[in-house]
């Protein structure tokens, strides 16, 4: 008649635990939760900020001109069309 389809598992890319996995939690059977590691981040400085922004900049400053350009040429187009500029 009719097939159930088999639910299919949501597995997380990262680590491989499906939604069902409790093994990490604790406090059941008198065991006791550890708690994660903490890994402590190096603290960015303000030096490699401001290379990661400059970079960012540098690499958007052309195509702002372009875009800017072509505004201003259609900025002048409209006006020159609706008699407005002189």
């Amino acid at each position: 008649m009719s097939k159930k389809k088999k639910k299919e598992k949501i597995i997380y890319y990262d680590d491989n635990s499906t939604i069902s996995d409790m093994s990490e939690v604790g406090g059941l059977n008198g065991k006791k939760r550890t708690p994660p590691p903490q890994y402590s981040k190096p603290k960015s400085t303000f030096r490699e900020k401001w290379k990661t922004y400059w970079a960012s900049v540098r690499m958007m400053f052309l195509p702002m001109l372009i875009v800017l350009g072509i505004i201003g040429v259609l900025y002048l187009f409209l006006m020159f069309s609706t008699g407005n500029l002189g």
